[in-house]
């Protein structure tokens, strides 16, 4: 008795890409689990804007993760150092040390690149 097996690559992929499928399942589990890193190695409250899903794409499923956080900018790629001057009012106002200070200017250092988004994914390898 012989048997003869056919495979045909072009529906064994549609099959693999199809919704619901394994590798749907797959690539939503992978998204998620790289969001919530994402969310804990994001400083501050940043982690907070931190959303995924997993959609069609130019090349089949793929999976988005979105920080949308209005500074999100700053902290991945840091900032030269500059200087900040009040906007509304004559000076600015913030604490040192339990103290309140005013200061017309501020000479801000910059800040280091903290490219969390790219750890997570690294990370949730």
């Amino acid at each position: 008795m012989s048997v003869q097996v056919t495979i045909d690559p072009s529906r064994l992929a549609r099959l693999l890409r199809r919704r619901g499928g394994r590798a749907e399942r797959k690539l939503r589990e992978r998204t998620e689990r790289v969001a919530r890193i994402a969310e804990r190695e994001a400083p501050g409250s940043m982690g907070h804007y931190i959303s995924w899903k997993v959609g069609e794409g130019p090349r089949g499923l793929q999976g988005v993760i979105v920080c949308d956080h209005p500074a999100v900018h700053y902290v991945l790629n840091g900032t030269r150092p500059h200087l900040i001057r009040p906007r509304h009012a004559k000076a600015l106002r913030f604490e040192v040390g339990g103290r309140v200070v005013y200061a017309k200017l501020v000479r801000h250092p910059g800040t280091r690149p903290n490219d969390f988004l790219g750890r997570a994914l690294h990370l949730g390898r």
